[in-house]
């Protein structure tokens, strides 16, 4: 529910591919890993309560994920393919246009880094917009279990060296340029499949769980890209999780804008307790009635992903200079968003929250400023509106 793109599978015929073994570049440092601390609401009952709850099987999914990424020896020392110049730079260029035309201001923001960054986040970006158009895409109806599993196989493929067409080819040399894994990938697929299987969410833990398979995934994937300043002081374990609370927070944003649309499809990606607190259910969402309750109710959620996004501050100032500006651009914008259902007065049951031309073009020197700042400089409270 991401991300709704319709593009064909570009296949090609089968081409040759040289492997050559590289003498070992110098190892990646190796980073210890603690526990990372998860906090859904910045009300001070709700962290006592779930610092005793906790989210354990995100933490060991971040964990895991970064011990497994710093672990990787320097790309360079694995085995290369070797791609012709012209199909990869066409296949590069394909995830390019991609990314130009369905995700405009982030794209804008990629051409601040580095061409070899540029490429790696394009080429990621694809292939989750393709993991997410199979369930979301007009081919949608047609969706099984086995048409995951097919996918599934297919990454395994692209990280063993063995790509299936041009994107897919984008995305393995990305491979030999990254420590990059494989769980956030497979994790994002398992999200698809939650998608399949459920339609409603008990609780926020449920939720937390499903944001984190597609979309904080999304964030896991991209801090070996982005680069962490060398001068940041911050454990990396804590970068990872601020990639992990942008990836939350982007996420509970998409479900509050689309709530309406989500209703027509039968889903309802809000948490059931919490409507029940608030003297709601289902039947409201259905019936599309924007009460004083829904209102409150909404106030709560944006409170919530508000949180999210201040918690992922902190990391995406310990970025590499060059990579900050896109990911500030997401940030903002997204937190415009917010400021949108608000301006609405609160109802995105029959409306959906828009951010204009000239407000997202605004964003991008906004982002920029941020961009520039020491690694070191919080975030400036006149950039967001007072809760």
């Amino acid at each position: 529910m991401v991300m709704s793109l319709s593009f064909s599978l570009v296949t090609v015929k089968p081409y040759s591919m040289s492997v050559s073994n590289k003498k070992a570049c110098r190892s990646r440092r190796r980073f210890s890993v603690t526990r990372s601390e998860i906090t859904v609401a910045p009300n001070p009952q709700q962290r006592r309560q779930l610092s005793k709850q906790g989210f354990p099987l995100t933490d060991l999914h971040v964990q895991e994920v970064v011990h497994r990424q710093s672990q990787i020896i320097s790309p360079c020392s694995k085995p290369k393919l070797q791609f012709h110049s012209n199909f990869l730079n066409d296949a590069y260029e394909m995830c390019r246009n991609i990314c130009a035309e369905y995700a405009k201001t982030f794209y804008l923001g990629t051409l601040l880094m580095t061409e070899e960054r540029q490429k790696a986040i394009w080429a990621i970006y694809v292939w989750c917009r393709r993991t997410d158009e199979l369930v979301d895409g007009p081919n949608a109806a047609y969706m099984s279990s086995a048409v995951l599993d097919r996918w599934e196989d297919r990454l395994h493929d692209i990280f063993n060296g063995h790509p299936y067409d041009m994107l897919d080819a984008a995305l393995t040399d990305t491979l030999s340029k990254f420590p990059l894994d494989i769980k956030p990938f497979r994790d994002m697929i398992q999200g698809m499949r939650m998608d399949t299987r459920k339609a409603r969410y008990n609780n926020f833990q449920e939720l937390y769980l499903y944001c984190y398979y597609v979309a904080g995934t999304v964030g896991l994937m991209t801090v070996p890209i982005m680069g962490i300043a060398q001068e940041s002081v911050v454990p990396v374990q804590s970068v990872y999780d601020a990639a992990l609370y942008l990836g939350i927070g982007n996420q509970l944003t998409n479900i509050l804008r689309d709530v309406g649309e989500d209703a027509l499809r039968g889903r309802v990606y809000l948490p059931q307790d919490e409507l029940a607190q608030f003297g709601l259910c289902d039947k409201d969402v259905f019936s599309r009635n924007v009460s004083e309750r829904w209102r409150k109710f909404m106030k709560h959620q944006i409170t919530r992903a508000r949180f999210y996004f201040n918690r992922a501050e902190e990391g995406v100032s310990q970025l590499e200079k060059a990579s900050r500006w896109p990911v500030w651009s997401s940030l903002i914008l997204y937190r415009k968003i917010l400021d949108a259902i608000e301006d609405n007065d609160y109802d995105n049951l029959t409306k959906r929250a828009h951010v204009g031309r000239a407000k997202k073009f605004f964003t991008l020197p906004q982002a920029y400023t941020r961009s520039l700042s020491n690694h070191k400089t919080k975030f400036r409270p006149s950039l967001t509106r007072h809760i």
